[in-house]
């Protein structure tokens, strides 16, 4: 049987995401497969890959052949040179930027409230003290 590396589509129109399978090449794209390896979701921002490395590597050696798309997926997590031996096995992945911690944000941005508010405050009496100084005179 000869097996395939490919993209299986997923979710609702104008937004796509994949999962990474191996199917018997005679399937169709979104056909039974044999095993589910991975994910790819180009909405996030950056894409989300992530992709079981024993399984790809698994299935590469017992001679599944990777789409051209996959393979790219492949290539970028380094699976592709991992399996082929080359230079370069850790990938060019970037991780997503981690978010911030959500109440030390709104922590942060209620500090900078206060102080915006009392600079406000001490100008205001600061300009109404002369004024006051001048009617008394």
């Amino acid at each position: 049987m000869a097996t395939k590396i490919r993209l299986k589509r997923m979710g609702k129109k104008f937004y796509a995401f994949y999962r990474v399978v191996v199917s018997d090449s005679r399937n169709k794209r979104n056909g039974k497969s044999i095993e589910e390896i991975g994910l790819y979701d180009p909405n996030k921002q950056p894409s989300l890959i992530q992709i079981d490395s024993e399984r790809a590597q698994y299935w590469l050696g017992v001679g599944a052949q990777p789409t051209e798309s996959v393979l790219g997926l492949l290539k970028v997590t380094g699976d592709w040179q991992k399996f082929k031996g080359l230079e370069g096995a850790e990938g060019t992945l970037k991780a997503p930027k981690e978010a911030e911690d959500v109440q030390a944000r709104i922590e942060a941005v209620e500090a900078e409230a206060q102080k915006l508010k009392a600079a406000h405050s001490a100008a205001t009496a600061k300009s109404a003290a002369p004024t006051a100084e001048g009617q008394a005179a």
